[in-house]
């Protein structure tokens, strides 16, 4: 049965924070992410960016989703209050329960959200119907998983989109090249297939949005060339060959965000941190899309255990459809007695963490995650490597990224055998390749120079700083005769 949350207001009214368009401005950004955790944080960092040129910048979604980006935003509540949040109704679908025998590990209770999205179209379009007046340039930005929703921006005259992607540069050309049917040309063997990484029904939808994307005007990507570089200038090559489209890599974008006041859990984390030798702690995270059996969990302790490694372990489910909720909320189960004999030399965490503090903590030598694009991120600019455990998506592309080409981390288990219960032998040989073998040495150091050309990138003159003022002087330039000719409105 379909329910609805955040119900619209009479007169197709929907709410919005500190929204005003009687004022007229050269350039109006609105931003539109897709509603899953990572998706919706990336693009309210981007929103921070650009907000800090003083442009206007307009986040839709949800009042669930909005409600969700902002209460684990790492930026403190009133730095959101330089961004215009509107909340629209769309329905929310029961989710099924997590299937741990399926074929992919993709969290299938996601797939009523892909559907449920799509009901923002409507809303969106009366939006920027209503803030196209007000502007000389309306530009949107928007998650490539959202080009439905944005398909009438071609109507307005004076509009302009974006498509941002918020997996890898190396992700979306592996992926473009096995469309294309040029494997070939991904320097990397036994490429996943896109099969083996998605089930079918979310192939079709990202098929479909695919081919309703209308961005004409140029490509985003959470990224940077201190990172992937060549898969960046690959990519920007082929858009302008394609279709004359821009191509910035403005990230890594969590460096944009302003830590807001630790909580005391936080706070005791670190505290613990201070007190350990310098890379001797592993970090564990497996982001919101996750979820383990108890049989899973068990090993992953049992592994720790037997590999002799300190770590700060963050054991979560993943993300139900209305965070907030408890209704069908699991307890993960660990075996008897492993927190009382790992006392001192583990901690098992069960509520949201300080991520990025604990990976820029100088006692922090590796972390252990799924290879999630925000997680890498993340993780390499703190120049901390990676035990990669890759579970669906674009993640097998990202561990490929990370141990075959940087070789800045090390794989627990081939992709082939992600069907085969990942042992705690196998675990434990992973982790101590990691942190404590002179191959994991040098696999550090090239992290720790990984993560000092991200810092040059993003101060002020570097790579990445350039990549937004680029992007930002694109979309505040002036309005050619070209683009000042009438097209009919909505």
């Amino acid at each position: 049965m379909t329910r609805f949350v955040n119900m619209a207001m009479p007169n197709d009214q929907h709410h919005h924070e500190n929204q005003s368009f009687s004022s007229s401005s050269s350039v109006v950004v609105v931003t539109v992410p897709f509603p899953a955790q990572s998706h919706l944080n990336q693009l309210l960092q981007f929103a921070h960016v650009l907000s800090s040129y003083d442009i206007p910048v307009h986040y839709v979604g949800s009042s669930l989703h909005n409600s969700q980006v902002k209460s684990r935003s790492s930026n403190p509540l009133h730095h959101l209050t330089k961004i215009h949040f509107h909340d629209f109704q769309i329905p929310f679908l029961p989710s099924p329960p997590r299937n741990f025998c399926s074929k992919t590990r993709f969290p299938e209770n996601m797939i009523p959200c892909f559907e449920a999205s799509k009901h923002l179209r409507q809303p969106v379009a009366s939006l920027l119907r209503s803030l196209s007046p007000t502007t000389e340039r309306l530009v949107v930005v928007y998650d490539l998983l959202m080009a439905s929703v944005v398909q009438d921006v071609v109507s307005l005259p004076n509009a302009e989109s974006y498509t941002f992607t918020c997996a890898s540069a190396f992700a979306a050309f592996a992926f473009r090249c096995e469309a294309l049917g040029r494997k070939d040309r991904v320097p990397v063997k036994d490429l996943p297939s896109a099969n083996s990484c998605l089930p079918s029904a979310v192939q079709d939808f990202v098929s479909l949005q695919e081919k309703m994307s209308f961005s004409k005007a140029g490509k985003l990507y959470n990224s940077c060339r201190a990172i992937e570089g060549s898969f960046i200038d690959v990519l920007a090559a082929n858009n302008k060959i394609s279709g004359k489209k821009k191509t910035w890599a403005v990230g890594p974008l969590h460096q944009t965000t302003v830590s807001k006041e630790l909580t005391g859990r936080d706070k005791r984390l670190l505290e613990w941190l201070d007190k350990q030798e310098p890379n001797s702690i592993l970090y564990i995270s497996f982001g919101t899309t996750t979820s383990f059996s108890d049989e899973e969990n068990r090993e992953i302790a049992l592994g720790m255990e037997l590999s002799g490694v300190k770590f700060i372990w963050v054991l979560r489910d993943a993300d139900k459809a209305d965070i907030f909720s408890n209704e069908g909320r699991r307890s993960p189960q660990l075996p008897d007695g492993f927190e009382e004999r790992v006392k001192g030399t583990g901690m098992v965490v069960r509520e949201w963490v300080a991520q990025v503090e604990i990976l820029g903590h100088p006692s922090t030598g590796g972390f252990m995650c799924h290879c999630g694009w925000n997680s890498c991120v993340e993780s390499l600019s703190a120049g901390v490597p990676i035990v990669a455990w890759p579970m669906h998506s674009d993640q097998p592309m990202n561990a490929l990224l990370i141990t075959n080409l940087l070789k800045v981390g090390v794989v627990i288990m081939e992709w082939g055998q992600r069907n085969k219960l990942v042992s705690k032998y196998m675990i434990s040989k992973a982790v101590r390749r990691l942190m404590a073998s002179k191959e994991g040495g040098r696999i550090r150091k090239r992290a720790e120079a990984m993560g000092e050309a991200v810092k040059r990138s993003v101060a002020e003159g570097g790579d990445c700083s350039l990549e937004r003022d680029s992007f930002v002087a694109h979309i505040t330039r002036k309005r050619s005769s070209l683009e000042n000719r009438k097209t009919p409105r909505l």
